[in-house]
């Protein structure tokens, strides 16, 4: 069952009265902009943002949402909610400055009707709204239409979060428990300073991202491990992927000169750290639940040291490995390797990689000859290991 998301940026920030909690920084955008991007992820379909102003920061933000596919919109008064909010599915309510984890977004998306993340009363959740004797609000609730509207026709003046829960708990809504360690690590956090948001975006980053796919041999063996430790210390100072993926192009491009020059382990080399360049842009996307780029952003780099490969090698044997390893590249990006392992994916790094050590001891043919080899193996594990 589909169901749409009701985001609260109202409240001001601790920092500034004039700023709002919604536009405090936030693994790399507002804090509403990562909220919404987690509500998307756990299966809403479109999704509306009460405000009580609307700041170029909010305006922003939802360009870049809807950018990417989102939809959203903003809304100022109940008079437009009555007339946006979905009168045949639920919604998911998300309190203002709440940081939950994904997985607690994903728990509440998969119940049907009224339901409540809360968490035991504690000095832990003390910031958190309390909604009986022994437990607070955690800032997630899944609410149904019929409760929804119900309020909206008596809510006045009154905010619209806290009465939508309290409604929920009187009429029985079940509750999801979250464990305190939760709130212990920053997994769930209520934020209202930029200081108080860099923290929590540190904790959650350390957990690493959701996201789930096989990567090539390379990949998995040296630049994802690189890009996991990296990523965190760049998305902190604000470093956009798009910049670290324009550095890996520049870089890339600049790695055919000295292969030109018959300077191929310079090449490879530059090659190499361009693709690691990719691979931390990538990373830095996952982390900002922002999906990395499937078009021709995803193989500028790729293609670039395919064509660096074919340049060193100056012989059919050269090109042919070039073709090969692009068709491994475009199955290893669109997700088309079937069952294959990391192991057995050559992709263009793997051959990088191979080609700059056997350069650096002056076997560069025998690169080519094992590249190809393997290149060969690797196709052949993709079309006979893959899914039906």
């Amino acid at each position: 069952m589909t169901f749409a998301a009701i985001l609260s940026a109202s409240r001001a920030s601790s920092d500034s009265s004039a700023a709002l909690r919604a536009s405090l920084h936030f693994a790399g955008q507002t804090l509403v902009e990562y909220q919404a991007r987690q509500a998307a992820r756990a299966g809403a379909d479109r999704i509306m943002i009460l405000v009580s102003v609307i700041t170029p920061a909010l305006s922003q933000a939802v360009d870049r949402l809807s950018t990417d596919g989102i939809a959203v919109a903003l809304v100022r008064d109940m008079v437009s909610m009555v007339r946006d909010a979905p009168r045949d599915s639920d919604v998911l309510l998300v309190a203002d400055g709440i940081i939950v984890a994904q997985a607690h977004f994903d728990a509440i998306a998969e119940r049907e009707g009224n339901a409540l993340l809360v968490t035991d009363d504690s000095r832990a959740s003390a910031p958190l709204e309390r909604i009986d004797a022994g437990q607070r609000w955690a800032g997630l609730a899944r609410i149904s239409p019929d409760l929804l509207f119900g309020t909206l026709d008596m809510i006045g003046d009154w905010d619209l979060s806290l009465t939508l829960v309290r409604a929920a708990v009187q009429n029985g809504a079940r509750r999801v428990t979250v464990p305190q360690d939760d709130l212990l690590t920053g997994r769930v956090a209520l934020v209202d300073g930029q200081s108080q948001a860099d923290l929590v975006a540190q904790a959650m980053m350390s957990t690493g991202s959701t996201a789930k796919r096989t990567r090539g041999l390379a990949e998995h063996v040296l630049l994802c491990p690189v890009a996991r430790m990296l990523s965190p210390a760049l998305m902190r100072t604000q470093v956009p992927a798009t910049q670290v993926r324009i550095a890996a192009m520049a870089l890339s491009a600049i790695g055919l000169v000295p292969i030109e020059l018959l300077w191929p382990a310079a090449g490879f080399l530059m090659l190499f750290l361009a693709l690691g360049l990719a691979e931390i842009a990538d990373r830095l996307d996952e982390l900002a639940l922002r999906s990395p780029p499937t078009g021709w952003a995803a193989f500028v780099v790729p293609l670039f040291a395919i064509g660096g490969i074919s340049l060193a090698g100056e012989s059919v044997l050269a090109t042919c490995l070039a073709l090969l390893l692009a068709i491994v590249q475009f199955a290893d990006r669109w997700r088309k390797t079937g069952g294959a392992r990391h192991w057995m994916i050559f992709t263009p790094a793997s051959a990088v990689f191979l080609l700059l050590l056997t350069a650096l001891f002056g076997a560069t043919m025998l690169g080519y000859t094992l590249a190809m080899l393997a290149v060969i193996a690797s196709v052949g594990a993709i079309i006979l290991l893959k899914r039906a």
